[in-house]
């Protein structure tokens, strides 16, 4: 392939390949699969992984007894030969040559198993080879610590540091025939799908409805992994097995029916799932990414229209239940003060407002399932019970220790209105707009902090809507707190600042840490009993205008908006 661009003369893109390394950050590596520094390929995960091994030699004096887990999805590039399945077994050769006892799954698996078998097994920590739901020729490798969860900093940066220190390839780093048959290498597979499906029967409180129910669900796993672990949790639940969506049921690393593999995508990604559940007269879809860790769900109308739950409406839904699941087991009221449930920081209020009401306590993270991961096992440390955590991209996590593929909620009408009037209404529109050009999106943000020229002089108001409050996470100042200093931690390697306005709306602006995208959340909220839902929208609707107007001027950064 190099060779090819260099006969070529393709200059621009060999110094694409070869210019700067990928950088190692709390979310592993993601990039393209493909020749030099800047891509996945065998080298770049044999330095990776020696890298990481030397870390977890320094933070832990028993890794060869306790060991990793390795996990990958179906992913595969054959320009370049790189696939998920062969970078799994270059990363297991790495740690095996080490002597670092290695738990490498025999088959595909959804990212979940990854986590689940590092607490499982008492591991030190786990690989996920996967690029979740990137475009096709993208790879990735998700690192998770000891507790369960991804890496968090200063893990990130010791770990970029040692890559750095460990570039040349040991001599058995290559061995991959030899590592699958050293006796340190086991195969979780069977124990880890038997006991995984076991621990999610606790979250199963309605076993003979279950059995009797006569909801009709279609699943599609979008050409990844999940097909036979969702008819396996469903068959946990004594539920009837979903009807699969035979053209995206098996593992095909092109993605051949879809445009973007990402069910968070919406209707565009369903469109095969509507049609087979037309056909059977199903009325709820559910959908996973490609690695089976966020869960889409649709359901018909009775006017025959598919409605699409946002990440946000599955987090109030779901959460709600498990509230609704734990009050009805628990008899002691008094222990709900030592409940919690988390979510990220763009995300919906709807968990606070539903913590007002109930007495239990609500805790936001930064973006991302690897803070909430970290603050769950804090809470968990001290005796406390996490309940529930999301993230409005279609990510759940029931009582902090599964990824959740919920089938439990189609049992009840989904009754998003009525909990609505209850808790009050949390209406949000969120989107994003593409950018490759660091620099653009560099002066977007800078422009909003340093208002009409003025350095560290944010705006005031948007369009018609006065600013009341704002926290700026890149560099650690929030207009609300008493020392004008944040509480969430800064990170000084992304953008990101959140505004309040007057009228109660809540905005946040943020880039992507794994795709060209600059991305914003908004949410408004009336009080419990407020049914103006009209009003709600159109003040929404009208607010965001005025953020992209004023704050991302696309026409002047030539910003692409979200594909339709």
């Amino acid at each position: 392939m190099v060779q090819d661009l260099v006969k070529d003369g393709a200059v621009e893109t060999l110094k694409k390949y070869f210019s700067s390394r990928m950088e190692f950050g709390t979310a592993g590596l993601r990039a393209a699969m493909g020749p030099g520094i800047a891509c996945m390929n065998d080298l770049t995960i044999i330095q990776t992984t020696q890298g990481f091994c030397r870390y977890l030699e320094k933070s832990f004096s028993d890794l060869k007894e306790r060991g990793v887990v390795i996990g990958y999805d179906a992913r595969a590039h054959p320009p370049s030969g790189g696939s998920s399945k062969h970078f799994a077994r270059l990363a297991a050769a790495v740690f095996i040559s080490q002597g670092v006892p290695v738990h490498l799954f025999s088959d595909i698996t959804p990212t979940p198993f990854v986590p689940f078998t590092v607490s499982h097994l008492g591991l030190c920590a786990g690989i996920m080879v996967t690029a979740s739901h990137n475009p096709k020729q993208d790879n990735g490798y998700k690192v998770y610590w000891e507790n369960g969860a991804q890496i968090v900093s200063p893990h990130d940066k010791e770990i970029s540091k040692a890559i750095e220190e460990n570039l040349e390839p040991w001599p058995e780093s290559w061995s991959t025939e030899a590592a699958l048959k050293n006796p340190l290498l086991k195969d979780p597979y069977q124990d880890i799908h038997t006991e995984y499906f076991k621990a999610i029967q606790k979250h199963c409180h309605h076993r003979d409805i279950n059995k009797t129910s006569k909801v009709k669900i279609v699943h599609t796993s979008v050409h990844g992994v999940g097909h036979a672990f969702v008819q396996s949790a469903f068959k946990a639940f004594e539920l009837n097995p979903p009807y699969a969506v035979e053209e995206q049921k098996d593992p095909d690393p092109e993605f051949p029916t879809v445009k973007y593999p990402n069910p968070e995508e919406g209707e565009g990604v369903l469109t095969l799932s509507f049609a087979l559940a037309e056909r059977e007269g199903a009325t709820v879809v559910l959908a996973n990414d490609p690695d089976a860790d966020r869960l889409a769900i649709a359901e018909k109308q009775e006017n025959g229209q598919w409605r699409v739950f946002t990440g946000n409406e599955l987090g109030a839904l779901l959460g709600w239940w498990m509230f609704r699941c734990w009050k009805q087991q628990t008899s002691d009221a008094s222990v709900v003060k030592n409940l919690y449930m988390l979510s990220s920081t763009v995300s919906s209020k709807i968990l606070r407002a539903i913590a007002l009401k109930e007495g239990f306590h609500f805790e936001e993270t930064l973006t991302g399932f690897k803070w909430m991961g970290n603050r769950a096992r804090d809470l968990l440390d001290q005796g406390k019970t996490v309940l529930f955590a999301f993230e409005e991209a279609i990510g759940m996590d029931a009582q902090a220790k599964l990824k959740s593929k919920d089938s439990r909620c189609p049992m009840y009408n989904l009754g998003l209105v009525q909990q609505a009037v209850v808790y009050g209404y949390h209406m949000s529109k969120n989107s994003y707009f593409i950018c490759h050009n660091q620099d653009v999106i560099r002066s977007l943000f800078e422009r909003l902090r340093n208002h009409d020229g003025q350095k560290n002089s944010y705006p005031t108001e948007c369009g018609r809507f006065p600013i009341s409050a704002i926290r700026d996470l890149t560099t650690g100042y929030d207009s609300s707190q008493p020392d004008k200093k944040a509480v969430l931690p800064v990170s000084s390697s992304s953008q990101m600042i959140t505004f309040t306005f007057s009228n109660g709306g809540v905005a946040t602006m943020r880039t992507s840490g794994t795709e060209p995208k600059i991305k914003y959340y908004t949410e408004l909220c009336t009080a419990p009993g407020n049914s103006d839902v009209a009003y709600l929208k159109k003040e929404l609707d009208e607010l965001v205008d005025a953020i992209i107007e004023n704050f991302f001027e696309p026409q002047k950064n030539k910003l692409q908006p979200k594909p339709e």
